[in-house]
C-alpha cells in the first residue's frame, strides 16, 4: 500500500520564526508582578532569561530571523518529514485524507529541541554557564540536555518524580548528554522542601518542578532558567514545524480542513498550528484548529481564564491563562508532558476568542488510539502525541459517517520508545482513567 512521505531539502529549513502576537484579535494581557500587580518589565526577567529571549517574548515583529548557528544544528534533523497516513485511513475506512508531521526524528525524539537549541544559543551568547529547568515526561529535559552539551553549557533538570520513576531511560538519556537529573519535589530547594513537608509522598507536578528550577536559577549568578513550553518565545521557536508543513502540503496541492495538536503547555500545538492560523486570522483560509488535552488536567476545557502563577509555590509572574489553579497536582497519568495546571497565554487567548477549539480525552481511549496508529503506520507514538491521534481518528470517523473528504493534519510530536512500560500497563488491563 502506498505511503506518502513528503520531504524538503535542507536548504528549505525556515530562515525566520513566525510571531503570531501582531496578528492576535485580542492583545495579550501583560504578565504581572505578584506583589504590586503591575506589569513586569525586562529588568524583572533579566535574572532568569537572556535579553534576546526577553525581547522575543514581547516582540511585535511578525517574523524574527533564526540565527545561522541555530539553523545549522536544526539541520541535524530538519526539515522533518510529513506523512500521508494511507494505512490508517484504510484501517478506519474513511474518505478523509490524514497527514501527520513527525517530530520524533529529532535526536531527543520530540519537537522540544526546536526551542531548546535556540534557548541554549542565546544563553551561551550572554555568557551564562548553566541552565536549570524542569521536565515532565522527560522530552524537554532530554532536549535541553542535548542543546546545552552542543553549546558547552551545564544543565540541571528537575524531573517530575512520578515520571522519574516511570521513565528511567529518559533520565539515562539526559545523563548521557551531561545533565544532572533530580527527582522533584526534592530536598535541594526550599520550594521542594515545602512541598515534601506537606506531602512526603508527592508524585510531583510540572508546577512544582518549575518552582524548584526557578529557585535554583535565581540563587546562582552563573545560571539562567529555561522553560520548554507556555512562554511566548517558546511558541515562536516551534513555528518551524508549521512553516515546513505548509510547504510540504503545497507540494501535493493540499491545505488542511482540520489541524490537531496535543496541549500541555501548548508548544507543539502552537508550532504546527500558528503558521496556518496566520491565514485564518487574515481571512484568507478557514480551518478548524483543535487543542487536545487529558481529562486528568483539562486546563482549557475545565479551567478558568484568569491570572495565576505558572508554578506551584508562586515564584513566577502572574500570567493570564486557562488554569486549574497553581496548587492543583494532576493525577499520575502516563502522559507526563501534559500534566500542567495552566496553558500558554497565547493559546489561552485564542481559545477565549474562539479562534481554536479544545477537547479532552481519558488515557485509556488515548492509548487505544495510539495502538491503532502503531499497528497501521508502524510508529510508536508518545502518550502525549496519542492525544492528537485520538482526535484525528474521531474526525476521520465523522467523515466516514458523513462522506466528507476532509484533509486532517496532526502533529506527531514525539515517539514512544521510552514509554513501553505505559503500553504494557495498557495491555495488562491495569490502566486507570483519572478524571478530576
Amino acid at each position: 500500500m502506498q505511503k506518502t512521505k513528503i520531504i524538503l531539502d535542507e536548504n528549505e529549513i525556515p530562515k525566520k520564526w513566525y510571531n503570531i502576537l501582531p496578528d492576535m484579535p485580542t492583545p495579550l494581557s501583560p504578565p504581572l508582578n505578584p506583589a504590586t500587580k503591575e506589569p513586569i518589565g525586562p529588568k524583572d526577567l533579566s535574572p532568569l532569561f537572556p535579553m534576546e529571549l526577553i525581547k522575543q517574548e514581547v516582540s511585535q515583529e511578525r517574523f524574527i530571523a533564526i540565527p545561522d548557528e541555530v539553523r545549522d544544528i536544526y539541520s541535524l534533523w530538519r526539515p522533518s518529514p510529513l506523512y500521508r497516513a494511507h494505512r490508517l485511513e484504510a484501517a478506519l475506512k474513511t474518505p478523509a485524507r490524514i497527514y501527520y508531521k513527525y517530530e520524533g526524528v529529532s535526536p531527543a525524539g520530540s519537537h522540544k529541541p526546536n526551542t531548546a537549541v535556540a534557548q541554549a544559543y542565546y544563553n551561551m551568547k550572554e555568557g551564562i554557564e548553566r541552565l536549570a529547568t524542569e521536565t515532565g515526561a522527560g522530552q524537554w529535559g532530554s532536549a535541553l540536555a542535548l542543546a546545552t552539551t552542543l553549546f558547552g553549557l551545564k544543565c540541571t533538570v528537575y524531573m517530575v518524580k512520578i515520571s522519574y520513576q516511570q521513565k528511567p531511560y529518559r533520565k539515562s538519556l539526559m545523563h548521557l548528554w551531561g545533565a544532572d537529573v533530580i527527582p522533584s519535589p526534592s530536598d535541594k530547594t526550599n520550594a521542594g522542601k515545602k512541598i515534601l513537608s506537606k506531602d512526603p509522598g508527592s508524585p510531583g507536578s510540572l508546577g512544582i518542578a518549575i518552582s524548584e528550577a526557578i529557585e535554583d536559577a535565581a540563587t546562582h549568578d552563573d545560571t539562567h532558567y529555561s522553560l520548554g513550553s507556555v512562554l511566548n518565545h517558546v511558541m515562536l521557536h516551534q513555528t518551524v514545524i508549521g512553516q515546513e508543513t505548509k510547504e510540504q502540503l503545497a507540494q501535493v496541492e493540499e491545505y488542511p480542513d482540520c489541524i490537531i495538536g496535543s496541549v500541555g503547555g501548548g508548544s507543539n500545538f502552537a508550532g504546527l498550528s500558528f503558521p496556518f492560523l496566520m491565514d485564518k486570522l487574515a481571512g484568507t483560509k478557514d480551518v478548524e484548529v483543535v487543542a487536545v488535552e487529558p481529562t486528568a488536567c483539562p486546563s482549557l476545557t475545565g479551567g478558568e481564564f484568569r491570572y495565576d502563577f505558572g508554578d506551584t509555590v508562586g515564584l513566577t509572574p502572574l500570567l493570564k491563562m486557562y488554569t486549574m489553579g497553581h496548587e492543583y497536582v494532576p493525577p499520575a497519568i502516563h502522559a507526563g508532558g501534559l500534566r500542567y495546571h495552566g496553558d500558554s497565554p497565547i493559546v489561552s487567548q485564542l481559545y477565549a476568542d474562539k479562534v481554536i477549539d479544545a477537547v479532552a480525552y481519558s488515557q485509556t481511549e488515548v492509548f487505544k488510539a495510539g495502538v491503532t496508529f502503531a499497528r497501521s503506520e508502524g510508529i510508536v507514538p508518545a502518550p502525549e502525541s496519542a492525544h492528537a491521534i485520538k482526535c484525528a481518528i474521531d474526525k476521520a470517523l465523522e467523515c466516514k459517517k458523513s462522506g466528507e473528504k476532509k484533509t486532517i493534519l496532526f502533529n506527531l510530536s514525539g515517539h514512544g520508545h521510552f514509554d513501553m512500560s505505559a503500553y504494557d500497563t495498557y495491555f495488562s488491563g491495569n490502566m486507570l482513567d483519572e478524571p478530576i
